[in-house]
């Protein structure tokens, strides 16, 4: 009987020995992780308080830049208030030149609208008489800004590799001449063009000779037959450096050979126009 006891006092004292261990190992663990955790916060604290004041140095600059830039503008605004008279004048009257200016610059552009105006009507007119008897391609009437061209086939006009005006050409000059008598404030230029083939004869040099006696041919007939006064007449050749297609073609050398006949506003006569007071 007592051997049983002593027995079972033994197993009892392993038992509790046993349990023991386990807690302790349990509370163990959780003392690392509370230590852990411990370090953990003291860490991120650490952290925060670096951040804190670095936000801080950061305001405490833009307050002072703020300051410094109140006393800059408070600087400048003393120096505009004591602005002289006579520069406040000379502010107004520069303004004042401006809206002149601006003033002038609308009167030009109705100046050149007018003149716009003029030369799409003229061009129409153009176009109108040019059209009966003659093809599209061999006359061309074109309006740009302040000018009108007429550009027609050298067929029209001459024989192959002369400057003589054909006797059917002064069907075509006539009818341009009336539109240009019609029209006392226009200058005309004329100007000829060659296609790149080489021409010498007698009495013609080069296609620097050939444009320039054509055009002159134009001039006189335009003088001549229809009482052009010559003060308005301008002859111009412009050779073959001023095609209007290939030269490698037929047909391209055939559209080269032209007479260009220029319509301009006398330089006079639009200085008038600008110069007369806005309504």
């Amino acid at each position: 009987m007592k051997k049983s006891f002593v027995l079972i006092l033994v197993i009892s004292v392993v038992l509790s020995s046993c349990v023991s261990k386990k807690k302790y190992t349990e509370l163990e663990g959780n003392f690392n992780s509370k230590n852990q955790e411990l370090v953990d916060t003291k860490a991120d604290l650490m952290k925060c308080r670096i951040e804190s004041e670095s936000k801080v140095a950061s305001l405490e600059q833009q307050v002072q830049d703020l300051r410094s830039d109140k006393e800059k503008t408070l600087e400048y605004v003393d120096n505009l208030t004591v602005l002289s008279k006579s520069a406040s004048d000379n502010i107004k009257e520069t303004l004042a030149q401006m809206g002149k200016k601006d003033e002038y610059i609308q009167h030009v552009q109705k100046a050149m609208t007018r003149k716009d105006s003029i030369n799409l009507a003229l061009g129409f007119q153009l176009k109108s008489v040019l059209k009966d008897g003659f093809n599209d391609e061999d006359i061309q009437v074109d309006v740009e800004k302040t000018v009108v061209y007429i550009s027609i086939a050298d067929k029209l006009l001459f024989k192959s590799g002369s400057a003589t005006i054909s006797s059917d050409a002064k069907r075509v000059l006539g009818k341009v001449a009336d539109v240009i008598s019609a029209q006392k404030d226009l200058e005309v230029m004329v100007e000829g063009y060659t296609d790149n083939k080489p021409i010498s004869t007698a009495g013609i040099k080069d296609n620097w000779d050939l444009s320039v006696k054509r055009a002159t041919s134009v001039i006189r007939v335009l003088q001549n037959d229809f009482n052009i006064v010559p003060e308005r007449l301008i002859a111009a050749g412009r050779s073959e450096y001023k095609p209007l297609e290939t030269n490698d073609t037929v047909e391209g050398r055939a559209r080269n050979r032209r007479t260009r006949i220029v319509l301009m506003p006398q330089l006079e006569q639009f200085f008038d126009l600008l110069e007369q007071k806005v309504n």
